[in-house]
Parts: C-alpha cells; sequence; structure tokens
C-alpha cells in the first residue's frame, strides 16, 4: 500500500476536517494516508518557509495551504500550473521528487462547487469581498462561471488593486470599490461573494450589512466552519441560491489528493462518507 504523508499549513486550523477528507480517500481508493495539522502561530513569511522546509525534511508526500499563506507560498515554489501562474496563489504543493510543485484547487474547487449548485447558471456581475489567497482563487475561477464583471472590496486597498490589476490582464473585467460604493454595489450585483475570514469560528461576524441582502440571485462564503455562517443565513433569508464554503472545501479537496495521489478520485462515495461521518445537516444548504 502506497504512503502518502501529508499536511495543512495554516492559521487556526484545529477544526478543521481536512485531514479525515484525505484518510477517507486513502481508505477508498488504497493510499495509507496520514495528514497533520501544522499551524505555525504566525503569519509572516519566514514561518511559513521553517514549517515548508521542515516538511520537506520529514519526507512528506505534500502539503496544502490555507490562511494566510497562500500568496507567500508562491515564493517557494519551483514548478507553478497554468492554475497557479494565473491566480498567483496556491494552496497545494507537491513535494515528493525535490522540486516544489504548486497547483491551485480552490481555483477549480470553486468552479466545480459552483456547477454543482448552479449548473450552468450565469454568474453575472459579482460583488467579491476579500482579495486575499482564496479571493484571488475564486475572482478567476468566476469567469469559468459566467461572470461578466468583478467589483472587488477589502480594507486592503493595495491588495485589491493588484488582483483587480491582475484580472483585467487576462481580459476580464474588474473593479476596486470603496466602502462608500459597497452598498450601491451589492444591490446592483447578481451575485454577493465572502472572501474574507470574517464568520469563521476564529473570526466570528458578518462582512457585509445583512440589510443589503436581497434583489442578487446567489452567494458563495468561503468560510465552511461553521456550515451555516452568518453571511449565507442572511443570504438564504432572502431567497438567494446558495453556493456554500463546504462545496469549495469538498472539491478542491478531491482535486488536491488526485494531486497528492496521482489518480483521477471519484468524489460522489466520499461526498457520502464524509457527510455521514460528521453528521452535517443544514436547514438550506444543499449537501447532495
Amino acid at each position: 500500500m502506497k504512503q502518502l504523508k501529508l499536511g495543512l499549513i495554516g492559521n487556526s486550523i484545529s477544526q478543521s476536517r481536512a485531514p479525515f477528507l484525505h484518510k477517507m480517500l486513502g481508505d477508498i481508493y488504497g493510499f495509507d494516508v496520514s495528514y497533520d495539522l501544522k499551524d505555525p502561530g504566525q503569519s509572516d513569511k519566514e514561518a511559513f518557509k521553517t514549517m515548508l522546509q521542515s516538511l520537506r525534511n520529514d519526507g512528506f508526500t505534500g502539503c496544502n495551504v490555507t490562511f494566510p499563506f497562500k500568496s507567500i507560498a508562491v515564493e517557494f515554489v519551483d514548478e507553478p500550473d497554468e492554475a497557479v501562474r494565473e491566480v498567483g496563489a496556491t494552496n497545494t504543493l507537491y513535494l515528493a521528487n525535490g522540486a516544489v510543485k504548486a497547483t491551485n484547487t480552490d481555483y477549480t474547487g470553486f468552479i466545480h462547487g459552483y456547477k454543482a449548485q448552479r449548473g450552468d447558471k450565469p454568474a453575472g456581475e459579482v460583488l467579491m469581498l476579500g482579495a486575499g489567497g482564496v479571493g484571488r482563487a475564486v475572482a478567476f475561477g468566476l469567469f469559468h462561471c459566467g461572470a461578466t464583471k468583478l467589483n472587488i472590496f477589502d480594507l486592503n486597498v493595495e491588495g485589491a488593486e493588484a488582483l483587480a490589476a491582475a484580472v483585467r490582464a487576462k481580459g476580464y473585467n474588474a473593479e476596486v470599490i470603496s466602502k462608500e460604493q459597497l452598498a450601491e454595489t451589492a444591490k446592483a450585483a447578481n451575485g454577493l461573494v465572502n472572501c474574507t475570514p470574517v464568520g469563521h469560528y476564529a473570526t466570528p461576524g458578518i462582512p457585509l450589512d445583512p440589510e443589503l441582502f436581497g434583489g442578487q440571485e446567489w452567494a458563495f462564503d468561503a468560510v465552511y466552519v461553521p456550515l451555516e455562517t452568518e453571511f449565507l443565513t442572511a443570504a438564504h433569508e432572502a431567497g438567494l441560491d446558495i453556493v456554500s464554503g463546504f462545496d469549495l472545501f469538498f472539491h478542491q479537496g478531491i482535486d488536491a489528493f488526485d494531486t497528492f495521489a496521482g489518480i483521477k478520485a471519484d468524489g460522489h462515495e466520499a461526498l457520502g462518507r464524509f457527510i455521514e461521518e460528521f453528521d452535517i445537516q443544514s436547514t438550506f444548504i444543499k449537501l447532495r
């Protein structure tokens, strides 16, 4: 049985369900999988560099990368694929053959998750909150889901401007908006997207005034712990279609396992087992 030694580098990851997902996929497809959570306790480049080198020294097959290191991690990659080059961030590193190879399964996972919930319905004009690592992946993924324009808001205006410029460089329509433009932009949007950490169990809350929900068609929240965030609850109460953080988590996990194991996994069996194991239930999120 082939062994896969995997891990996750990020902050506030103690409640991540990634270890179970990858171990379960290993069980299904005949791999002996270990999966360790690696929280450096800091968010700077040096902390990530030290943790990554530790994994390489310990013979890890690969690792996932989460907040706040997805953009930082690109600086330590030897062989980025097209997704990483387009997005400028990575969440999946393959370490087994000496060189650090990278892909971005947030990018592919968002596309798969969106289409699983909304089929061919176009994303239309979108307001996206957050221009960090996952925001970059979702931003580019949106244009493969029928987005016509992306309006970006981030407290880090420089980061938002950089993302908008990168999106425009690929021929897509993107604009940075100010706090004063939020209400008007939200009401005119077809879709509302949260790619900030606000709503996570470690940073609870909602990044958009609940009164601004209504009149849009759909909403997505990258946060999946908890499953029913305040952002998605407000969207549901306003009658919007829901694409959840669980959709992104699950589909990016399947795509990451494919990278680590060198196979093409079928997620249907894994999805049922995962939902049953964690007794995942929702009053409004479609899990199957």
